[in-house]
C-alpha cells in the first residue's frame, strides 16, 4: 500500500537530505525502496550488513549514483560528521536518504553540524486520514484491535497480528532498549511496559511507579525516556502559557502501536485518536513549517479535557473523546464557554452528529479522516 508521504519526500530530496524517522516497522525502509524505484540508479545501503558498512566507509558507490538510502546509519560512530561531509562534498545529481529509528529524531533536536542540510520527516502507522486519502476503508475497530503498524493491520490473520506484536515488543526490549542505552535491570524496564500498557489516558506519577516497582523515581523517567526514545510511547503534557508549570505537570503517556493498550475500550479509542492527532501535528510541522503541539488541559480541580491542539502557544481546538457517550462533556462545554476555544466531542458510538450549545459531535471516524496529513 502506498503512503501519502511520498510525494512530499520526493520533493524535499530536490532542496536537501531527507532523515525519515519513526517507530521500527513503521514502513520506513519499504516507503524508502519505493521512493528509490523513481530513480534510474537508486543504491540501499543497511548499516546492519557488514558488506554494506565497507561500501558506507569507504563511499565506494558508483559515481552515477542518483539516490543514495542510508538505512540504520545512526549505529555508526561519528555518523553526523560522516553525513555532513558526504553531503558537502556530494555532485549535485546525488540524493540523500537517512532512514532509522528515533535516535535520528532525538540527535537531531540537540544541535549538531548538520543543521540547515536536511528536511525531517515523521513516519507513523496507518491513521483513518491518510487511509481516507489513500481510498481505503476506515475501519476503527480494526485500528482499535490491531493497530495502525502496516503487517498486523494488512493481515488476514488475527492471530498472525498478535504473533507479529509479541515478537515486535520483545525485540524493542531485548535488543533495541539495550543498544540504545545502558540498562542495568531489563526486568525493571519490561515491568514498567507493562504498568504503562494498563495507564494509557492518565496522569503518569514517576513517584508513583517507582514505589511500586521498588526502585527510585529518576529510573523510572530514565527508562520511560528509553522508550520514548525508541518510539514505543509518547508524551502529552498539560498546557500552560507558562512553560516551566507546564513541565512540573503530570504527564499522560500513549502508545504508537494502540494495539498493545491493556484496558476498556475508551482506553482503546482514547490511545487511537492520540496517535491520530500526534500523526496530524508531525505534519503541520514538517510540511507547513507550523509551530503545532498537542497537549492536554487540566484544572487545580482535576477537570480535564483529553487534548488540545495548540498552535504559537495559543489552544486552536478542545476534544473530548467518549465512546458511546452522546451527551455533551460538562467540562468541555465549561473551558469552550469561559475561554471562548473552539470544542469538538467525537464519539465512536453515535447514532447522529449533532451541534449541542454550539459545540459539534461527531462520530470518531469522521472526525479523525478529516485531518490533515
Amino acid at each position: 500500500m502506498q503512503r501519502v508521504q511520498k510525494k512530499h519526500i520526493i520533493q524535499d530530496l530536490n532542496k536537501k537530505m531527507v532523515f525519515l524517522v519513526g517507530p521500527r516497522q513503521a514502513g520506513k525502509t519499504w516507503l524508502a525502496k519505493d521512493i528509490g524505484s523513481q530513480f534510474p540508479n537508486t543504491l540501499y545501503l543497511n548499516y546492519d550488513r557488514i558488506e554494506d558498512q565497507s561500501i558506507i566507509k569507504n563511499e565506494s558507490w558508483l559515481k552515477d549514483t542518483q539516490l543514495l538510502i542510508l538505512d540504520e546509519l545512526h549505529k555508526m560512530p561519528n555518523w553526523k560528521n560522516y553525513l555532513k561531509g558526504i553531503y558537502d562534498t556530494k555532485p549535485s545529481h546525488l540524493k540523500i536518504l537517512v532512514t532509522g529509528s528515533a535516535r535520528l529524531d532525538i540527535y537531531h533536536q540537540i544541535g549538531d553540524s548538520l543543521a540547515g542540510r536536511y528536511f525531517l520527516h515523521h513516519l507513523l502507522p496507518f491513521s483513518p486520514a491518510e487511509l481516507h486519502q489513500l481510498n481505503q476503508p476506515v475501519d476503527i475497530d480494526r485500528l482499535l484491535k490491531r493497530g495502525g503498524f502496516p503487517e498486523p493491520y494488512l493481515t488476514n490473520s488475527d492471530i498472525d497480528a498478535q504473533r507479529w506484536r509479541m515478537q515486535y515488543v520483545d525485540s524493542l526490549i531485548r535488543t533495541d532498549a539495550l543498544e540504545l542505552e545502558t540498562i542495568h535491570d531489563i526486568r525493571a524496564i519490561q515491568t514498567i511496559f507493562e504498568l504503562l500498557r494498563t495507564k494509557v489516558g492518565s496522569p503518569i506519577s514517576y513517584a508513583s511507579i517507582a514505589e511500586d516497582i521498588g526502585i527510585s523515581p529518576h529510573t523510572v523517567k530514565k527508562y520511560i525516556h528509553i522508550l520514548e526514545a525508541l518510539y514505543i510511547v509518547f508524551k502529552i503534557t498539560p498546557f500552560s502559557r507558562n512553560i516551566a508549570r507546564s513541565l512540573l505537570k503530570e504527564p499522560k503517556l500513549y502508545f504508537f502501536d494502540t494495539g498493545l493498550v491493556k484496558g476498556d475500550k475508551g482506553s482503546q479509542l482514547e490511545n487511537l485518536v492520540a496517535v491520530s492527532l500526534l500523526k496530524h501535528i508531525y505534519a503541520k510541522r514538517d510540511y507547513a513549517a507550523e509551530e503545532y503541539e498537542l497537549k492536554y488541559l487540566r484544572t487545580k480541580e482535576k477537570k480535564e479535557i483529553d487534548f488540545a491542539l495548540i498552535c504559537d502557544n495559543k489552544i486552536q481546538q478542545i476534544i473530548e473523546v467518549k465512546y458511546s457517550d452522546n451527551s455533551l462533556s460538562n467540562a468541555l462545554e465549561a473551558f469552550s464557554k469561559k475561554y471562548q476555544l473552539s470544542a469538538t466531542q467525537i464519539v465512536k458510538d453515535l447514532k447522529r452528529e449533532q451541534v449541542h450549545k454550539e459545540i459539534p459531535i461527531q462520530r470518531v471516524d469522521h472526525f479523525l479522516q478529516a485531518l490533515d496529513l
